[in-house]
């Protein structure tokens, strides 16, 4: 009996912990402006997968400061599906080179935060 309940035990053992929950996987985890006039677009969007077996939830984004706004998905992304982090870098009123960071809460077990970065370099009018 025992031969028999071991082998079982092994292999429901391994199914639970094969699973991965939600993943995320980045197209890129930083988004490099170059140089861009003041007053431009500062719109940009990082693209993601949930590479999981579970529907992944980002809880929050935040960045490092209020010249940068970001905007997540408001429903969950299901296994396999894509989704979006928009970010809106203010260039009407800096300029100069840049860094900031995106910081999203998610509810991965292993990483529940994730850092974006963004950078670059603002370049004054010239009339």
């Amino acid at each position: 009996m025992k031969k028999i309940l071991f082998p079982i035990l092994f292999l429901s053992l391994c199914k639970v912990y094969a699973q991965t929950g939600p993943q995320i996987t980045f197209e890129s985890e930083t988004i490099d402006y170059g140089e861009v006039a003041q007053d431009s677009d500062g719109l940009r969007i990082f693209k993601f997968t949930n590479t999981g077996d579970a529907s992944l939830v980002i809880k929050n984004a935040k960045s490092s400061c209020g010249c940068t706004v970001p905007k997540k998905p408001e429903g969950p992304i299901a296994p396999g599906e894509s989704g979006e982090i928009v970010v809106n870098y203010d260039t009407k009123n800096r300029v100069g080179q840049f860094r900031k960071t995106i910081t999203l809460t998610t509810n991965i077990e292993s990483q529940p935060m994730v850092a974006l970065k963004i950078k670059g370099n603002v370049l004054p009018k010239t009339d």
